[in-house]
């Protein structure tokens, strides 16, 4: 975690940006706090009561993923536990339900019954088309399919997008068939963009 977080440091100063990372157990919440300007909870992580507590002890803004298996009603849960632990900079990140075997669906509903807490909600662009173990040992996924729902979810009134990107889509070491293409971002961002200040107006 050390070196990890001292290459992150070295990024956030760099380039002159916030960090967000992940956490996964709440012994690294403290050190990451330090960094991070951002703790993420991951979505299989996202009811554990002690690592949502010490996340929101450190006072930072906290990015919890929604995971597969909660339905977006039962987000307020978790919200209420980061809460009561004195901590009110919270973001829930939407990013699809399990349909079946090896398959996520976005239910764009979701995006509003998830406002409902008052926070505000991210939409896992990336992360939602990915097809979990669909390739035996590692994650599937549809690239392709990235527009379309970062469209809608723009469209249904989402306040962020998550999306991880790559300039190597076929060669990233993790989540290599839901990486968008970097020289594609730009123009998928400028027409998110214009889907917003339409809904916006």
């Amino acid at each position: 975690i050390n070196e990890g977080l001292q290459i992150l440091a070295e990024v956030k100063n760099e380039i002159d940006v916030p960090i967000l990372t992940d956490i996964h157990t709440p012994d690294q919440a403290k050190p990451a706090s330090e960094v991070a300007d951002v703790l993420q909870i991951p979505a299989f992580l996202c009811r554990q009561t002690d690592l949502l507590v010490a996340a929101a002890e450190t006072g930072k803004c906290i990015n919890v993923k929604k995971g597969q298996f909660v339905a977006p009603g039962d987000v307020t849960a978790i919200t209420e536990k980061i809460e009561n632990a004195g901590n009110s900079q919270i973001l829930v990140t939407e990013r699809g339900a399990s349909f079946g075997y090896n398959n996520l669906v976005s239910d764009m509903r979701s995006i509003a019954i998830i406002k409902e807490t008052g926070y505000p909600v991210v939409f896992d662009a990336t992360h939602s088309v990915q097809r979990p173990s669909a390739q035996g040992d590692h994650s599937g996924g549809d690239r392709e399919m990235i527009p379309l729902l970062a469209r809608a979810a723009v469209a249904a009134g989402c306040d962020a997008l998550f999306m991880e990107v790559h300039d190597n889509v076929d060669g990233a070491r993790s989540d290599a068939a839901t990486q968008w293409p970097l020289e594609r971002t730009e123009e998928l961002i400028s027409s998110l963009v214009r889907i917003r200040e339409a809904v916006s107006s």
